[in-house]
């Protein structure tokens, strides 16, 4: 017989995992109504809409479209007419014009930005102040104050790059060489560079982290400052997430440090263990890259076929179909290809 705590033993270790795969079906299930609201709103058919894939478990047709419930829940689809293929039906994808197309295609991604919008909203609500850049005071024998750094200096940018909140700024002072950062600060009203600021640095899994050495001032919780922090905040998330894949591609950083779905997964999973709260900043990186990376001129992503449809704006005569159809399976083998590169990746990790 079946003890009850070895039952509950195994939920425990398993319930983390099963919000982790939740919370990804919501946000692609999120970013595919994104693409099904400006369709339905722009007169294009959609055949079905679907969460999950695989086998049906459920569906039923409600005028022109079937809305189904399918048995593996890692992501669904919209499916439209004539989206992928010819189709003589006036309601269809590509008899529209090519605006229409781009902004249907474009939804997903701004369903997605929106819901990390609304999720960063959600997390700094509790907040009875914010976080700001202005430097409030040094540690003792601070190393960033003897090299330059001042009382009452608004950072800015570092290494050129624009600060928004501290969240940026943690990751630019991430794998910084040698403890020294170009930092810009506005001091008195003007724009200051400070060449070769030093910090402390600490190195955890091979890469290198500034300690920061000084503490900011607060910002009073008023609405307006809600909704400032909140874009900014947001914004911060985007910066990040463009500069890391930028930084990816430079050689920054390699291969180990970019996670896919089962790493993402097992983050998500090792939060949940500790709080359901801790979950909200990870599902608003993740809808905010997801939509980002969907941007990305890469055939078989949304950001491809509005490269396309753009091409078309611009030479007044659309790709042929044919053509673009080998260009997106070319490009979906190489992204599953990668993919499955960085789950082994991921696996590894995990079991080794």
């Amino acid at each position: 017989m079946i003890k009850i705590s070895a039952i509950l033993n195994v939920w425990n270790n398993v319930w983390p995992y099963l919000i982790a795969i939740l919370l990804f079906l919501v946000l692609i299930v999120i970013h595919e109504f994104g693409h099904f609201i400006a369709a339905k709103l722009l007169g294009v058919r959609v055949n079905e809409f679907a969460v999950g894939f695989g086998p049906k478990l459920f569906s039923k047709q409600k005028g022109e479209t079937k809305y189904s419930l399918n048995l593996i829940p890692l992501g669904g689809y919209c499916a439209m007419e004539g989206e992928d293929e010819e189709s003589n039906d006036d309601r269809a994808f590509c008899k529209k014009k090519p605006w229409r197309r781009f902004i249907i295609v474009v939804m997903g991604a701004v369903f997605n930005l929106l819901l990390g919008l609304i999720i960063v909203a959600i997390i700094l609500a509790p907040s009875k102040a914010f976080t700001s850049t202005v430097i409030a005071e040094f540690d003792e024998n601070a190393k960033s104050s003897q090299t330059g750094l001042m009382v009452n200096d608004k950072i800015l940018e570092a290494e050129g790059r624009k600060i928004f909140t501290t969240y940026d700024l943690s990751y630019a002072f991430t794998n910084v060489k040698d403890g020294k950062i170009d930092l810009t600060v506005e001091r008195n009203g003007k724009e200051v560079l400070l060449k070769d600021v030093e910090f402390e640095s600490k190195e955890y899994d091979g890469i290198s982290y500034l300690t920061v050495d000084f503490k900011v001032y607060g910002i009073k919780k008023t609405f307006g400052s809600y909704i400032k922090h909140t874009f900014n905040t947001a914004i911060s998330y985007c910066a990040v997430i463009w500069r890391s894949l930028i930084d990816v591609i430079g050689g920054k950083y390699g291969i180990s440090a970019v996670s896919g779905p089962v790493g993402v997964t097992a983050a998500i999973g090792q939060a949940a263990k500790q709080s359901l709260q801790n979950v909200l900043p990870i599902m608003a990186i993740i809808t905010i890259n997801l939509g980002l990376f969907n941007l990305l001129p890469i055939p078989a992503l949304d950001g491809g076929r509005l490269l396309f449809i753009l091409i078309e704006m611009i030479a007044r005569k659309p790709i042929p179909q044919k053509w673009e159809a080998a260009i997106h399976t070319a490009g979906f083998v190489i992204l599953i290809a990668f993919m499955i590169l960085v789950a082994a990746k991921d696996i590894w990790t995990l079991i080794f």
